[in-house]
């Protein structure tokens, strides 16, 4: 879309909608809110062109180490990202973050006191994920371990989300984070713009519960929980999207599987206050041809950012997607296709003030992190057609924020002579 036209396009969407949801009266006390199916930070639209580096916490408990978190966030910072997402979980095992339940390990909460203060220190805002779906850093086997060596009759990792035991387990580690009190910037993490958003569970799946009743009492009670802990910060599920008996005819675009969740009925909970989506076609159907992967792609992406505007009427992140360098039909412009997909669709959506709000690779890494290479990390500093494609993706975004803020200023100016909003035919506009 060309400048002249961008602007035209945004300028009726703010007389339209986003003056009309009060944004001379938003907070200015730089944590990032909800408006409609927008973003907003100090009042103006905000948008999220980021990533996710799961490692921040485990790399930064190593003093040594830290110097990469800092040359990470200075080149994300460099080319335009915002957002991290991260993790805010080690449960058992190898240098955890919890030993065991409520015992902590003041190393690994340091580490993470340190990636959340040099994120604020380049701009970037983090999402922190409260506990694993998978075995990977404890997940939910661990919490269902916990509570059986505890003598609950708990059997099956699913018992995570309906054992009493264990849903205190998760809810005073839920306390343990918001509580935090961040060792460099002396700010509780409850306090922190720096965070943009809490998450429950990263990819929560119940394949024992066709039925999606379980999830959806468990995010219910869990999302309570963390509004009655913390009211300045976002909250959303961790979900990948797939739907379920809420909405029966979108069912055929999830790949196969059984997930116990519901991309509708999820999302509707009180406190949930965005939406997520993930897109991993190369993974979920290992066997088809790139073309079938690709139409997936576009479909999955539509229709979630359709139901975010439609349906939902909050805003949509794409938190994790990426194209695996490990796969043998693997090029650099398969990666850029499925790059400027995503993209593509999250500023078609944003230029017009819609759900859309941004999208975040998977994953970011820094020079010397080979160990955590897992065929999808993009390593900034390496100059690529994909960086370059991460980076014009941050232009145009940045581009939209600062068009919307100049005219909400206009607005502003007029309404403070008393002008009102502008006019047309000589008849105002409505609010």
């Amino acid at each position: 879309m060309k400048p002249l036209c961008l602007i035209i396009a945004l300028s009726i969407v703010i007389q339209q909608s986003y003056l009309k949801l009060g944004a001379d009266a938003s907070s200015r006390d730089g944590f990032v809110r909800t408006k409609g199916v927008q973003f907003s930070l100090n009042g103006y639209p905000y948008y999220a062109n980021g990533f996710n580096a799961y490692w921040l916490m485990y790399t930064a408990s190593d003093p040594s180490q830290r110097p990469k978190i800092s040359a990470a966030f200075q080149e994300a910072s460099r080319h335009g990202l915002t957002v991290a997402r991260t993790w805010a979980f080690s449960d058992g095992g190898y240098r955890p973050l919890q030993y065991s339940p409520g015992s902590y390990n003041e190393d690994m909460f340091q580490g993470l006191d340190f990636a959340i203060a040099e994120a604020g220190k380049h701009g970037i805002k983090i999402i922190l994920s409260f506990a694993n779906n998978y075995v990977s850093f404890g997940g939910k086997k661990q919490y269902v371990d916990w509570a059986r060596s505890q003598g609950r009759p708990v059997s099956s990792e699913d018992d995570f989300f309906t054992d009493s035991l264990v849903r205190d387990f998760y809810k005073n580690h839920i306390k343990a984070v918001v509580n935090r009190f961040n060792t460099f910037t002396k700010v509780q993490y409850k306090d922190d713009p720096t965070i943009i958003a809490w998450e429950l569970m990263n990819e929560p799946r119940c394949p024992s519960d066709p039925t999606g009743r379980i999830i959806q009492a468990w995010i219910t009670e869990m999302a309570a929980h963390v509004k009655s802990l913390d009211s300045n910060h976002l909250l959303e599920a961790g979900l990948e999207g797939f739907y379920g008996q809420s909405s029966p005819q979108s069912k055929t675009l999830n790949p196969p599987g059984q997930f116990g969740t519901d991309f509708i009925a999820n999302n509707r909970i009180p406190g949930i206050d965005f939406v997520t989506a993930h897109s991993y076609p190369d993974e979920w159907f290992v066997d088809a041809s790139e073309q079938f992967q690709m139409e997936f792609l576009n479909k999955w992406v539509d229709a979630h950012i359709q139901d975010a505007q439609n349906v939902l009427r909050k805003p949509i992140l794409v938190a994790e997607f990426g194209k695996s360098m490990k796969k043998a039909s693997y090029s650099p412009a398969q990666r850029d296709l499925v790059f400027n997909t995503v993209y593509g669709k999250i500023y078609e959506s944003a230029k017009r003030g819609g759900a859309a709000a941004g999208g975040l690779f998977w994953q970011l890494l820094g020079d010397g992190m080979d160990n955590f290479q897992d065929g999808y990390g993009i390593i900034l500093s390496e100059s690529s057609s994909t960086v370059n494609v991460i980076a014009q993706q941050s232009r145009k975004l940045t581009l939209i924020r600062k068009i919307f803020a100049r005219m909400i200023n206009v607005e502003r100016w007029k309404r403070a002579r008393g002008q009102g909003p502008v006019t047309k035919g000589g008849h105002n506009i409505p609010n």
